[in-house]
């Protein structure tokens, strides 16, 4: 390269790690070991070749190492002690010496190297930015946009990427079009060769958990605490919370005044009712509460077998299992406990 398009270089790569914040020397590295992959063309295996560019004036020079010997065998590895006095005055046999190799034409080639590595490098940190941007989103909310709707998939602009909500993820009941604004629970972030793929859902439990994070400031400073989440999306969800602060009501504080928190949960969820309960440490009081709104008359659990009979008044008893048996299973898997319901007219 010339001097001009050596200064160039240097004053390109100083605006690179201005503007893109990519470091100097690792461009310089990188142009550095392309260059030396050239080399092979030129100089064989080149192993014994070093390739150095100067940080201050983009100057290219091509190095061989090489030995001092008395009798030269090798060209490319050795060079005689008469030779390299005229370059290197006080050296000795043994040692070993950079002699400047640079080829006539090798400008040209490290002009479009060091272009190539540039590009290359620009597109590499780019995408490990917007792969960390997204990494630090996982297990998080994220809102995106819905571009198109194709073959039962939604594809989602995030910003900038897009993802595929794919049918699986999708709550059966929303129907969602171009232009709606969603928020999506991202259940993972990985890289591949075609870039950062964001695998994300609308119904994840954690989308419910994080919601509330959002909503609810007890909840996010750690004062009130999910402790568990049963979830049919776009149908029902029961959360059971807990505070270890006597003076917070938990429940109270995950509904808001006039339940303006958990409305505005609802709202994103697009109507799916939401049931919060107090958690209890006491497996009898939390398979009452998980059943609500049901009034129960008494619970007999047993532990080792993660098994509850329930006793509910007759009135109650189509109210406790819920449509389709709803109620009751979500209060199972909110519980662990696997739950027999029974009537009080059913036992006499």
């Amino acid at each position: 390269m010339s001097e001009t398009d050596n200064r160039e270089l240097i004053e390109a790569l100083d605006q690179i790690e201005r503007e893109k914040e990519i470091s100097k020397s690792i461009l310089i590295e990188a142009i550095e070991n392309s260059l030396l992959a050239a080399c092979k063309n030129h100089f064989g295996k080149a192993d014994n070749i070093k390739v150095i560019i100067d940080n201050e004036t983009g100057e290219v020079k091509v190095f061989a190492q090489k030995e001092i010997v008395e009798e030269v065998t090798d060209n490319t590895l050795q060079i005689s002690l008469t030779q390299a006095e005229q370059f290197f005055p006080g050296n000795e046999i043994g040692d070993v010496v950079n002699v400047v190799v640079t080829p006539k034409n090798f400008g040209r080639i490290a002009a479009q190297k060091a272009k190539q590595v540039v590009v290359q490098k620009i597109r590499e940190e780019e995408r490990k930015v917007i792969y960390n941007q997204y990494y630090e989103k996982e297990r998080d909310i994220i809102t995106g946009i819905v571009q198109r709707i194709s073959a039962g998939s939604i594809y989602v602009n995030l910003g900038k990427i897009d993802t595929i909500l794919t049918e699986d993820e999708q709550v059966k009941s929303e129907r969602l079009l171009p232009t709606d604004r969603i928020k999506l629970y991202v259940v993972e972030v990985k890289e591949t060769t075609k870039g950062t793929k964001v695998k994300v859902s609308r119904t994840h439990p954690e989308l419910v958990k994080r919601l509330f994070e959002y909503e609810v400031a007890e909840v996010q400073d750690g004062t009130v605490e999910i402790k568990s989440i049963a979830r049919e999306a776009g149908s029902r969800t029961k959360i059971a919370v807990y505070s270890s602060d006597s003076n917070v009501d938990p429940v109270g504080a995950c509904v808001g005044v006039n339940g303006i928190r958990v409305n505005a949960v609802v709202d994103e969820l697009r109507g799916e009712k939401i049931d919060i309960i107090n958690w209890s440490e006491d497996p009898v009081v939390l398979i009452e509460n998980a059943l609500s709104p049901a009034k129960v008359i008494s619970v007999d659990v047993d532990v080792e077998e993660k098994s509850a009979r329930v006793i509910v008044p007759d009135n109650q008893l189509s109210l406790a299992i819920g449509k389709e048996g709803q109620n009751a299973r979500l209060a199972a898997r909110l519980t662990g406990y696997k739950i027999d319901i029974k009537s009080d007219a059913e036992i006499m």
